[in-house]
């Protein structure tokens, strides 16, 4: 997340638009100021005030601040920086027609992009009820299975119990286990959806990576044993701001993958590097690979079942994606997965506040 989103997210919603209005024009107003001296026209003032009224539609919501930004920019075009000065004067040949045009491509620049914005809030609404409803149907697919497991193993163990040795019990409710811990990382995926769906404020906070991926594998760790993970991660001090459990369920939701999915798979790896201002992390397999006809769909829920990367993906692009990052999947030629995803970060001896 860039500074200016931090800073934007602290102030009150009902101060944004008063605050980029005046912010806006005082720097429109204050770069025509030096360029007066050194231009021997005005005539960019008013091209420079369009340019700051768009600012202004672009930094609020809705239109009342672009309109407002429009009218002010005319009026004070017209008594700062026309002749004469501090003075309001329609007058002068040509004025009149300028300032009328001034104010009619600003209110239009005000309104597309009020209707541009609002065309991008519709299809995100859109992209959230798909997700919900693809998540819901995998939902009533895999909490089958696991309730089976759990429902067979406790009804042997409650009705044969006298019959089964201590070995036999054991295993049963091991399975029991097993799919319970199953059943919870499905929950954690469906409030995971449920957050970013409802539009939730994200908890994000500067966390150091390396504690962010050493709780997530220590997690998956105590769940699926058998795969040996490994992580590389960087030797500097590494930051990210993110809602922690919300990027230790990403992590844990792409070693399940390979758990689960890659088939011949012995380890995962793990790895953490900083390029470019970015967190770039990799979750990385020695299996078989995926099909490259399942690659397009990995993301939209039509992989078929068994063969995909489960629901986990979604829920993981949805979680990224509300971070300000970016998310991709990968066959490399040489064999194996490899899921990435990006966080914005910096790397320091401290967080930033």
């Amino acid at each position: 997340m860039t500074v200016w989103k931090k800073i934007h997210r602290r102030i009150p919603p009902a101060l944004r638009g008063p605050l980029s209005c005046v912010g806006i024009l005082g720097a429109a107003t204050l770069t025509c100021a030096l360029l007066r001296p050194a231009s021997g026209s005005d005539a960019y003032v008013p091209l420079i005030f369009v340019l700051a009224v768009l600012l202004v539609s672009l930094s609020t919501d809705g239109r009342l601040w672009g309109t407002a930004a429009s009218l002010v920019a005319v009026v004070e075009v017209n008594v700062v920086f026309t002749r004469p000065y501090f003075q309001m004067d329609f007058s002068p040949t040509g004025y009149p027609l300028t300032f009328l045009c001034m104010l009619a491509v600003s209110l239009i620049a005000s309104t597309l992009v009020s209707r541009v914005r609002e065309g991008e809030r519709i299809r995100r609404e859109a992209d959230r009820a798909a997700l919900r409803a693809d998540l819901l149907r995998a939902v009533s697919h895999d909490f089958r299975t696991p309730l089976t497991s759990v429902i067979g193993a406790t009804t042997a163990v409650l009705e044969n119990g006298d019959r089964l040795s201590e070995a036999e019990k054991t295993a049963l409710l091991k399975d029991v286990r097993d799919e319970a811990e199953r059943l919870y990382q499905m929950v954690e995926n469906v409030l995971s959806v449920t957050r970013i769906g409802a539009d939730e404020v994200l908890h994000e906070r500067p966390e150091l990576v390396e504690e962010v991926v050493g709780e997530a594998v220590s997690r998956f760790r105590r769940w699926y044993p058998d795969l040996r993970v490994e992580t590389r991660l960087p030797d500097g001090i590494l930051f990210a701001d993110m809602d922690a459990m919300l990027i230790e369920q990403v992590l844990i939701d792409l070693l399940i993958n390979v758990a689960v999915h890659a088939k011949g798979a012995t380890k995962a790896v793990v790895s953490v590097e900083a390029a470019q201002g970015e967190a770039v992390f990799r979750v990385e397999d020695d299996g078989a690979g995926i099909a490259k006809e399942l690659l397009p769909h990995l993301f939209d829920g039509t992989a078929p079942r068994g063969e995909g990367m489960g629901i986990g993906l979604s829920v993981c692009r949805a979680i990224v994606t509300a971070h300000g990052g970016t998310m991709r999947v990968e066959s490399p030629p040489g064999g194996g997965a490899r899921s990435t995803f990006t966080l914005p970060a910096r790397e320091e001896d401290a967080p930033w506040d």
